[in-house]
């Protein structure tokens, strides 16, 4: 004799619509978070927002820097997590002796990096910091005035300029250059005062 399938009961309908209206429910939940999270991932800055683009080897991205450098006029912020190029430390050096307020923060690494210019940076009378408070401070950020942001893959070595497949982006924006100088400020509030070997 077949046997006979067991007809659902009203409390097995009852479980299931349960679940299936938790599923929706959660659904809905997570799929607002994430629309949520895009949105502040992509939220526009106020603004005209103009840029330049450079890619390494050999791209000319030390002289875009090295440029974007000799124009400032009132301030430069960095942040680097590797620091050996000497046309970008000259640069800095002369904005400073221009009268530009120039401060620096680097990873720790470059406390003993052999080649590091942490050392020619603070002797110069740069205001050096190291930020140890993360396993690497990996930015590679330049701040210029209030209206510029230099940013990328691009380390500031010579190694990122001749041999290294990096990209560099110089963005001009003041309410992008804002935030960038606001989070700058963050890891300052961390960081210690270098001064040199």
């Amino acid at each position: 004799m077949a046997k006979l399938k067991p007809v659902p009961t009203r409390k097995n309908s009852s479980w299931l619509g349960f679940l299936l209206a938790l599923f929706i429910l959660l659904t809905l939940v997570l799929g607002y978070q994430l629309w949520e999270l895009q949105r502040q991932a992509t939220a526009r800055v106020a603004g005209p927002l103009t840029y330049e683009v450079y890619f390494s080897p050999d791209g000319g991205c030390t002289d875009a820097i090295v440029g974007a450098l000799n124009g400032a006029k009132r301030r430069v912020l960095v942040q680097a997590y590797s620091f050996t190029s000497k046309p970008i430390a000259a640069a800095l050096v002369d904005a400073k002796k221009r009268g530009v307020e120039v401060q620096a923060i680097l990873d720790k690494s470059q406390r003993t990096e052999h080649y590091s210019e942490a050392d020619f940076l603070a002797h110069m009378g740069i205001p050096t910091y190291i930020d140890a408070a993360h396993a690497i401070a990996h930015n590679k950020i330049i701040i210029i005035d209030t209206d510029t942001v230099i940013t990328g893959s691009f380390n500031f070595t010579r190694a990122a300029e001749e041999r290294n497949a990096e990209n560099l982006l110089i963005l001009h924006n003041p309410d992008l250059a804002a935030k960038y100088a606001a989070n700058w400020q963050v890891h300052l509030g961390h960081s210690e005062r270098y001064m040199g070997r």
